[in-house]
């Protein structure tokens, strides 16, 4: 029965790749070795299973009824996997998750280190990014994304927290200029603003069923870093619009002041993204369950 396993998810790997080298990838195995052991299983099985040319593969005919017996074998496996996790209370193996950088680090990470913690048999793979991944080519098990995800095709989304946005300044700022009291007030004073590639990102309110208002108030810093723009409004450079989670601990050390209290909020989703699969491993679920059950406040003010 050993040897009958051996070589498959090499095999099926090459199969839903197009490719020795991308199998290779996928399975971190040199090209050499996904090549060696697809001949061995011809030669084993003694029957062409891949049409090689210098691009891409193609399956035989016999190879096309072998591949449907093997992602069914697969699936009886992961099956039995999935059933013998559900009588566990304890999550093991490698898990590899991309978040964007800033949230990843102030509020994904360390609610995986924990569940890492809890979990000894669990290994944590953490890589910060703020560009989509693509899940499957790159072999990450979950994503974490916040606002708008786009085409989720082949993927299974759930949403794990709220993040709101809030206007907020310094003490000393708010002593020499005032403080606003409307969204028209912004207008008045100075700004420090999220710009990248020449492009200004404008603040925005919700007015209303689903519709928004973007105002950009004036600004003489632009930074394309929202850590630096929590800074500069807590020396008192100006008004910012930020993620309550980040100001979090600055509000509460009176060191920035939110605003606008009484305007309603923009409030955005942040998801957890993952590779569709009939059996999600246990560490997977885990990882969604303790992100669903930590981050939902969104740092509320």
């Amino acid at each position: 029965m050993g040897e009958m396993l051996n070589g498959v998810d090499v095999f099926v790997a090459a199969v839903e790749t197009g490719s020795f080298a991308s199998a290779a990838e996928r399975l971190h195995l040199t090209r050499s070795a996904v090549a060696k052991t697809i001949a061995r299983m011809e030669a084993r099985l003694d029957v062409r299973l891949l049409h090689r040319t210098t691009r891409s593969l193609a399956l035989t005919e016999d190879g096309q009824g072998y591949y449907e017996h093997c992602m069914r074998a697969l699936e009886e496996l992961r099956a039995g996997e999935t059933a013998l996790d559900s009588g566990r209370s304890e999550a093991a193996g490698r898990l590899r998750v991309s978040v964007p950088v800033l949230f990843g680090r102030r509020c994904v990470a360390p609610v995986l280190a924990r569940l890492a913690a809890e979990h000894p048999r669990l290994e944590l793979d953490l890589s910060f990014c703020d560009r989509p991944v693509d899940l499957i080519e790159d072999g990450f098990d979950l994503a974490i994304r916040n606002g708008e995800i786009g085409d989720g095709s082949g993927l299974m989304t759930r949403t794990v927290g709220l993040q709101r946005m809030t206007v907020c300044a310094s003490p000393a700022y708010l002593d020499s200029h005032g403080r606003p009291e409307s969204v028209d007030d912004l207008l008045t004073h100075h700004a420090i603003t999220y710009g990248r590639a020449g492009r200004i990102k404008a603040w925005q309110f919700p007015i209303g069923d689903r519709a928004l208002r973007d105002l950009t108030p004036p600004s003489r810093m632009r930074f394309d870093d929202l850590e630096a723009i929590a800074d500069a409004a807590e020396a008192g450079h100006g008004l910012a619009w930020l993620p309550c989670w980040l100001i979090r601990d600055k509000a509460r050390a009176g060191a920035l002041v939110p605003l606008l209290e009484s305007v309603p909020r923009l409030v955005f989703r942040t998801h957890a993204l993952w590779p569709e699969t009939p059996h999600l491993p246990l560490r997977v679920r885990f990882a969604i369950d303790a992100l669903a059950t930590a981050l939902p406040g969104s740092a509320e003010l």
